[in-house]
């Protein structure tokens, strides 16, 4: 059993001391991060959530309180009474290194077994491992500097939010199912019986009732669920800092956003951002980056070669023209010495993986330009390219030709991992950008039918509510995307709020009435009791924390996240439940996972 700390009452946490309490009698708590034991010195140094500081033990300390000192060992809780000192080995590296406490109280409150691994070096240790034992991991200073920025990020959004008149409203955990892009998670019902309750994939419905009911600013830091495969940036459950504004257009939405932006960047890293983010519509994100994400870092951008692919003679190039394609071209900049014949072949492989029927390159190592299709081209056409694209001695130009949307896809991909192994991408900025325009459908590729590219309740612009039935491709949406550095942060859309509108988007998507009413029917009787022209978005919280605290995964600004197959090592979730309980929900398993 360990010592109590009766009598002792904290001071003040371990980092927050420098040389200005030098002289002061102070109390710490907190965790042994390493004890050193010199003979006559023992130094501990003690951690807690906001750092670390040096307790010093020498031949002036009580015999009693220097053998308890001697005895500590790592991950044990202690408590700590002395006066602060300056220290005569100073460590600037750490934020307390110019201090020590001289320690004259010290009593071990609690000792721990031999951890499985040393805390400092989690990250050298598998995930199997950490995230077992993930309360030990996150003793981690840098995980835990992770989780106080996460807090601070949610801290700011509440003031900022707060001062711009929204109101914090909680819509429910358990809700109906209604189809949003993913799958649900369910929760049977145990009072109704083969009923099912879904947790939210977002508060989208509900925030759009407290439009209707009067609330004019929402806001809500709201748990989201999806069960979809997971990715580094990507959990089944999530955070979203949400909100919604009545009597708004899309520019008053974007607006309060920016300002949200400018003080959260201001107040985390010190970095000021301009008080208009740029915008660029989802045609030009495509054409230019193959992406509607674009990391705009760093230029390597797309152009359009089909002009002077046509006048070749080049078959495969030719083909894809005729069939309504594209070709289109990335110079690589000074990679040349880089990308040799190998890597290359490599690149192309990936490209294949992900759709492309192949890479075509010009390789510009030597005086001559290497060229994979050269026996195909007549002279001068491939100086002409050359000259059209602005390519030099040391670059290489890439060539996808395929339908046009998956030939920006697929040069989007590589235009990232290229960036990535030539290293061009800077560090230290932060680069926001707005995607406008929406389409409102896109295209199916395997069934060729058009499909929504957003919820059922967004905004068709104006201009585009004739193509609804003549022409999808034309129709665009009140709609928008915050970017940061290639991440997607929120989208968010003016809601339909015309119950003839909503229906027949409901319908677009291959409803039938019965299944609107079934599914919809209190969301489209609401509109029926007059509803404000509104819109919203959603910022990723989880997204935001991962990006400023230059982490590579959400797993490190979670605190208990699940792994790829969405479950919680700690824990063991999800388990088996018993056979009681099962039959209290009216439920019988058709199959058991080993």
């Amino acid at each position: 059993m360990g010592e109590s700390i009766k009598g002792l009452k904290r001071t003040a946490y371990c980092g927050t001391f420098d040389m200005k309490n030098v002289g002061e009698e102070i109390t710490v708590f907190g965790w042994v991060q390493r004890q050193r034991d010199l003979g006559n010195l023992i130094f501990i140094d003690l951690r807690d959530r906001t750092g670390i500081l040096q307790l010093s033990f020498n031949e002036s300390t009580d015999r009693e309180i220097f053998e308890k000192a001697k005895a500590t060992r790592t991950e044990w809780v202690v408590a700590a009474k002395g006066i602060v000192a300056e220290r005569e080995s100073k460590n600037p590296d750490l934020p307390t290194g110019d201090i020590e406490v001289m320690v004259s109280d010290f009593r071990i409150v609690s000792k721990a077994q031999t951890p499985p691994f040393e805390v400092e070096k989690s990250d050298q240790v598998g995930d199997d491992v950490t995230l077992k034992y993930r309360y030990l991991q996150l003793r981690n200073e840098k995980l835990t500097k992770n989780i106080l920025m996460r807090h601070k990020i949610a801290r700011i959004a509440r003031d900022y939010f707060y001062a711009n008149d929204f109101i914090e409203i909680e819509t429910p955990m358990m809700i109906k199912s209604t189809p949003e892009g993913a799958r649900d998670y369910v929760v049977p019902s145990r009072v109704h019986n083969g009923k099912f309750y879904a947790l939210p994939q977002s508060p989208q419905i509900y925030k759009q009732l407290t439009m209707i009911a009067g609330f004019d600013r929402y806001i809500q830091l709201a748990r989201c669920f999806r069960d979809e495969d997971l990715r580094a940036d990507r959990q089944p459950e999530f955070t979203q800092i949400d909100l919604e504004m009545s009597f708004v257009d899309c520019d008053d939405i974007m607006d309060m956003t920016e300002g949200f932006i400018q003080k959260l960047m201001q107040e985390t890293l010190g970095v000021t951002v301009a008080e208009k983010l740029p915008r660029m519509t989802f045609e030009e994100a495509m054409n230019r980056y193959g992406s509607d994400k674009p990391d705009t870092r760093y230029e390597m951008l797309i152009e359009d070669v089909s002009d002077w692919a046509n006048k070749t003679e080049f078959v495969v190039f030719k083909s894809v023209l005729a069939d309504g394609g594209s070709v289109k071209a990335m110079v690589a900049k000074n990679a040349a010495a880089q990308y040799t014949r190998k890597k290359i072949d490599k690149l192309t492989e990936h490209a294949k993986g992900i759709g492309a029927k192949g890479l075509a390159y010009i390789r510009w190592a030597d005086a001559e330009p290497s060229c994979s299709f050269n026996k195909f081209l007549r002279e001068g056409e491939l100086e002409a390219l050359l000259q059209q694209l602005g390519a030099e001695q040391g670059d290489v130009v890439f060539l996808i030709s395929d339908k046009t949307r998956k030939a920006l896809t697929i040069m989007g991909s590589l235009r990232l991992i290229i960036a990535k192994e030539l290293d061009i991408i800077p560090e230290g900025k932060w680069n926001y950008l707005w995607i406008t325009e929406m389409p409102f459908f896109e295209l199916d590729e395997e069934s060729g039918e058009w499909v929504a590219a957003h919820h059922p309740f967004t905004m068709p612009m104006e201009e585009s509510v004739p193509y609804l039935d003549a022409d999808k491709s034309k129709v665009k949406a009140q709609a928008f995307d915050l970017v940061l550095n290639g991440v997607e942060l929120c989208s968010g859309s003016m809601r339909i709020t015309d119950c003839a509108l909503q229906t027949k988007m409901f319908e677009l998507l291959g409803m039938t009435q019965e299944e609107i009413d079934a599914k919809f029917g209190f969301l489209v009787d609401a509109y029926h009791y007059a509803a404000p022209p509104h819109g919203g978005l959603a910022l990723g919280l989880d997204r935001i924390a991962m990006l400023i605290c230059g982490a590579d995964s959400l797993r490190d600004v979670v605190a208990f996240p699940k792994v790829q197959n969405a479950s919680e090592l700690m824990s063991g979730a999800p388990s088996a439940i018993d056979a009681v309980q099962l039959d209290e929900l009216g439920i019988k398993l058709s199959r058991i996972e080993e």
